[in-house]
This record gives C-alpha cells, structure tokens and sequence, in this order.
C-alpha cells in the first residue's frame, strides 16, 4: 500500500533522529582521534564486489535489476566495498591505512522471514596493510574506547579465532563438521553428545572443543595441552600474545573458540559485542582479521593484510534507551522570527536571513502562521522570539 513503508523498512523520525545522529557523531569523532579517516563508498556495487570471492552468500544481497554491465545489488555490509577501494585507489601499501565509516547497509531476509528489517546503519573501521598482534591489539581498544565513551551499559566482548576454530574442526568428516560447530556455537551439549561419531577418539575430540570458551587464561592453557598443528600452534601463540596485550585494561572479555562470522572472508581473530536487551542479548557490532580478502580485487591477486569491526547503531541506540545518555529533545530554535502584520513579512525574511549569515549555527526560523503562532509548539521550542512591529521595529524577547 502506497502509504505504508515496504516490509522490512522503516522510518526515522526527527527525535530518533537526533539520537542516533548524536551516537553516529560520536563514534566518528573517536575514530579520528584514533588516527582514521573517513571514506565513502558507492552503495551500489556489482554483485561480483558483494559477494568476496563466494565468502558471502548471495541470496542476502537485494539485488538490483540486471543490466548490459552486469548485476548490480546494494551493499550487505562495507568492508567488501572498502577493500575493492583501498587496492584499485589507494595505491600505497608500504604504510597502515586507517579508515573509518558511516553509511547504510540492506540485507535480504530469507523467504520465510517477511518484514525482517532489510536496511541497517552501521559505523565502523577497517586498519588495512597491517598485520600482527599490534593492529589486532589497536583494534580490540578502539572498539572499547567506543562502547565506553559512548556509556554503553554492560557490555561484553566475545573473542574467537577463525583459522584455528577451522583447524580443530578439521579431524571432522565433512557430514559431521557442520554438525558440530552449530552444537559448539549454540551450546547445544546433548546434541554434541549424541551425534554419530565414527570414532570414539573423535567423540572425545568434540567434547574437548565444546569447553574452549571462558576466561582466556584458562581457554589458551586448555589449548597448549592439546596436539595441534603447527599453523594452530602458531594462532594460539598469537591469542596468547593478544591477551597479554589487552590484559592490563580490564575488558569484560570471553575467549570462544565456537565464534562463527556470518561473512565467511575472516582467517584470524574475530570478535562480538554484545549488551543485555531484555532476557535476550542484542549484539552490538562484531569484526575480526581477514588477511586473503584483499587479494579478491588486486589486479594481480596480491594480498594484504586487513582487520576491522563496524557497530551497528540501532542495537547501540537499544542499549541506550533506557539511560538518560541520550539526547531527550530535539534542538530548540535558537530564534523564532515573528511579523506581526503582513506588511513586515519582507523585513522578518531580511532579519532571520542576517542572522543565519552572522553565525551559520544558529537556528532560525520564521513564523508562518502570525496570527495562530501563540498556540504553536515553536513559541516552546525557541529560545528567543523575535517580534518585528509594524513599524518594522525588531524586539527580541527570551522565550
């Protein structure tokens, strides 16, 4: 119906607004003093770009009408888009490149979910042409500095490592390995109990994984006792190093080795952000390392590292709500211009137009309806009124 939104889309209206603006500029200010720059990207991308290299699923991208060039959709997140950008136009590798966004990105629900929201708003970073445990370290920080200047209550951080959640799920049969990694990511012990393992060394396997999760001392001494491979050993040295890193700033953090992205384009750390939203969690924003993707738009298939995170601002906005953070009004006016006969409507217009262009940051607006005005919500809303008489007199009077 043409006066109701499409399912699964919505509209913002002026105070919501404001709030989420006040979150946004926040989060935008933070990054920069962090070092990051901002970019824009297009939101439409040919499908190609969207989809990674096959690490995203393209029955989530809402794509667009086919053309002469090609299929085109519009973004399902920004780090694809970002990566295309940073190696076609951003050409000077040798150096960290710090980015940082705001934008809106659409997801297409599964068929049997219509009117799931289809477009979300997202602010995020992406360290691109560094590796280590350093950038990994820099990146976990920032995303705490965030969530603590922006007085998020309760939140906690949940970290996983995709490589080598990938490794210890390899003794699996391919049939299985699903199986066990929706046990492992659901918490789901008696499923994990009772699946058919064709060995008993294996079944003894999965249990050993289902109880990688908890505090990270206790998660990594719980690795270092298991026979792995020498790129598994090397990722839990690099967790260790991360730990030791982080451990001196207090972060409410998990280690979970069950930790699954949506976006299958991670190879290291990733990580979640999540906040209490009733008996349920709302997950604030997530991210991790995803040292291949770059080589998916390098003309010369040449890879670079990358990490990054993007928080999403509807689920901060939720877990804000009930604080008083948040911005309670809109803005007042800061003058409200009033003629009082319509022979002064020309000298209303000169005045609030002198004063916009005396200080460009101040709010003015005319009274449209002279007349009715007193029963109006601007006369609330307005610092000072300003009345220009008959005589083409301006009296200002504080609202």
């Amino acid at each position: 119906m043409i006066h109701q939104a499409p399912a699964g889309a919505r509209d913002l209206l002026p105070l919501e607004v404001v709030q989420k603006g006040w979150i946004n500029d926040r989060l935008q200010a933070i990054f920069q003093s962090w070092g990051y720059q901002r970019i824009v990207t297009s939101t439409i991308e040919r499908l190609d770009t969207l989809i990674a290299g096959e690490a995203i699923d393209p029955k989530t991208v809402l794509q667009l009408q086919p053309t002469a060039e090609g299929v085109f959709g519009l973004r399902p997140e920004l780090t694809a888009s970002i990566a295309r950008t940073a190696v076609t136009r951003l050409t000077d590798s040798s150096h960290p490149q710090r980015i940082c966004y705001r934008a809106n990105v659409f997801r297409k629900p599964p068929s049997a979910y219509h009117g799931r929201q289809l477009e979300f708003y997202q602010a995020g970073v992406e360290l691109l042409f560094a590796g280590g445990v350093l950038a990994d370290a820099e990146i976990i920080l920032l995303l705490a500095d965030c969530l603590e200047k922006l007085e998020i209550p309760q939140w906690h951080l949940i970290l996983g490592e995709a490589g080598l959640t990938r490794s210890l799920l390899a003794a699996f049969p391919e049939h299985l390995r699903q199986q066990v990694r929706h046990c492992l990511a659901y918490l789901d012990y008696v499923t994990l109990e009772n699946l058919a393992y064709p060995t008993p060394a294996l079944a003894s396997w999965a249990k050993k994984l289902f109880n990688l999760r908890g505090k990270p001392q206790q998660v990594i001494e719980a690795l270092l006792s298991l026979e792995l491979e020498p790129e598994a050993q090397s990722a839990v040295g690099n967790l260790k190093s991360l730990v030791e890193l982080l451990q001196d700033n207090s972060l409410p953090l998990t280690l979970d080795l069950s930790l699954v992205q949506t976006f299958d384009y991670y190879t290291g750390i990733v990580f979640q952000v999540a906040s209490p939203r009733g008996n349920n969690l709302g997950i604030l924003g997530q991210g991790g390392r995803y040292d291949q993707l770059l080589s998916v738009y390098h003309p010369q298939n040449l890879s670079f590292p990358g990490i990054g995170f993007s928080l999403n601002i509807e689920e901060l906005y939720n877990a804000l709500l009930p604080t008083s953070v948040l911005p309670q009004a809109i803005p007042p006016l800061d003058y409200l211009i009033v003629p009082q006969t319509t022979q002064v409507q020309k000298q209303a217009l000169h005045y609030a137009q002198n004063l916009r262009n005396s200080n460009p940051s101040l709010r003015v607006a005319l009274d449209l309806l002279p007349g009715e005005s007193a029963t109006t919500s601007d006369y609330g809303r307005s610092k000072h009124l300003v009345w220009i008489t008959p005589a083409g007199e301006a009296i200002i009077e504080e609202s």
